[in-house]
């Protein structure tokens, strides 16, 4: 494994923001078991972040692989022997059946050719006055809330104006809508209780064992479900005749061979892929972002003096969003350090080998981009926020396969362009016009659930900007 020792000047003075203390694999397993809220970052032994392939003891057997090479072969898997991992399948299945997000091989080739042209709705420059719009409305909402001193929780705050953002892009139409508001709030509610990788079923289960969800995911599903046929309804009423968004695209999307479009069931499942991939991961990486920045005022001096450099106090235009590298910096040193899919689970389709290392059928092979974003042999001061360590001359260094918040190979994110304008324009208008005091700092600290967030939400006041 490559070793990277990047230059950092003052690494000394460096902030370190919330993270579990690395320890040994029997005081990991004890401090996740006390904690009991699912907490697998506080699981992760401190040989995980020191060591290229790690096993871990459990009866369906765990690896740990961190070397980017591996990673890429692993996520390239151009002889299909690494699929979703089943744990992860099984929990999002309820939500988005077999959908692109969790299907393998020839069934997942056949929806990507078919919902391709539905991407092209997430093109920076198309979608950024659906990303204005959403903004300028949640910034009259935070002015009340600023007037009022009123507390507020940031993860909701950040979580509602991302789905907006992708409520008007997929429906063209505002989160203000009943039926969409009501899909918000399942998200939320689906999130914070499935079972995605269960600590139990991970360390006793067998690979491709069902594991049951509580039932109000269930629950939560089924009316997500339900509301987003409400929302198809009268645009398959339309035919072909469809407004030009994710919806319509993905109901006039024909696979080129048969000529066959999504039946009902798969349009809400290809649409509930595209709400919950399209808002939720944007705003855990914003709600990090944004409370680094109350615990660190020379960040917040840093990024507003590049904004009113290049924006004044005019809009920030696409044009502006596109060049405000420190900023931008920001959102992506946040997502090295809480990378928006905290792991990425496959599971060995067959025996087969990984680095010299016999790896038996069922094996889970955890591709784990909190433990690469913060590997010792990666990374200089890894667990150190640092947004210079992406300045041109030191981000050329880093290792091909060492920085995957999106993912990489086949299945990289195709919202990733989208995701990084949009929250370096949210960061740019926060930043320009607020101040934010986090209520209680100490007590904030990651958990890993299908998206990297705080283990209780982060109660904060929002001020108007004091200098």
């Amino acid at each position: 494994m490559t070793t990277l020792a990047l230059p950092d000047a003052g690494a000394e003075a460096l902030y370190r923001p919330p993270a579990p203390v690395p320890t040994s694999p029997v005081r990991a397993l004890l401090r996740a078991l006390v904690r009991g809220e699912r907490d697998l970052l506080s699981l992760v032994p401190r040989e995980a972040y020191t060591e290229p392939l790690l096993a871990l003891a459990a009866r369906r057997g765990v690896l740990y692989v961190n070397e980017p090479a591996l990673v890429h072969r692993i996520m390239l898997d151009a002889e299909e022997i690494f699929p979703k991992n089943d744990l992860m399948v099984g929990a999002l299945q309820p939500l988005v059946g077999d959908s692109i997000f969790v299907s393998s091989g020839e069934r997942w080739r056949h929806q990507r050719r078919m919902i391709d042209p539905a991407f092209s709705h997430m093109r920076v420059h198309r979608s950024y006055p659906a990303m204005v719009a959403a903004v300028d409305d949640h910034e009259a909402w935070l002015d009340a809330q600023a007037a009022s001193g009123a507390p507020l929780s940031l993860d909701a705050a950040m979580a509602s104006v991302t789905a907006d953002v992708i409520c008007r892009t997929i429906f063209s139409q505002t989160l203000a809508g009943g039926t969409a508001r009501e899909v918000f709030h399942a998200f939320v509610e689906f999130e914070r209780h499935v079972s995605n990788v269960d600590l139990v079923q991970l360390l006793v289960g067998k690979p491709w064992a069902e594991v049951p969800q509580p039932p109000r995911v269930l629950e939560a599903c089924r009316l997500i479900r339900q509301r987003v046929d409400e929302l198809l309804a009268p645009r398959l009423a339309m035919g072909d005749d469809q407004l030009d968004d994710i919806v319509g695209a993905t109901i006039t999307a024909r696979d080129p061979e048969t000529g066959e479009g999504f039946t009902r069931e798969e349009l809400i499942d290809q649409i509930g892929v595209f709400f919950l991939a399209g808002h939720e991961t944007t705003a855990s990486v914003l709600t990090w972002c944004a409370f680094i920045m109350s615990q660190r005022p020379s960040l917040v001096t840093r990024m507003r003096a590049e904004v009113d450099a290049l924006c004044g106090d005019g809009p920030v235009e696409f044009e502006h969003a596109k060049r405000l590298a420190f900023v931008r910096n920001v959102f992506r040193e946040t997502m090295r350090l809480y990378p928006p899919i905290t792991f990425i689970p496959r599971v060995a389709a067959r025996d087969t080998e990984i680095g010299g290392r016999a790896v038996r059928r069922g094996t889970m092979v955890m591709i784990a981009p909190w433990t690469i974003h913060r590997h010792e042999r990666i990374w200089a001061n890894p667990d150190r926020f640092d947004p210079d360590r992406w300045a041109p001359e030191r981000e050329q260094q880093v290792p091909p396969g060492a920085y995957i918040p999106f993912g990489i190979g086949p299945r990289i994110c195709v919202g990733a362009a989208f995701a990084t304008l949009e929250a370096t324009m949210i960061l740019a208008r926060f930043v320009r016009r607020y101040d934010v005091e986090a209520l209680d700092p100490a007590a904030v600290r990651p958990i890993a659930r299908l998206t990297t967030r705080p283990a209780t939400e982060i109660r904060v006041r929002v001020h108007r900007r004091r200098d």
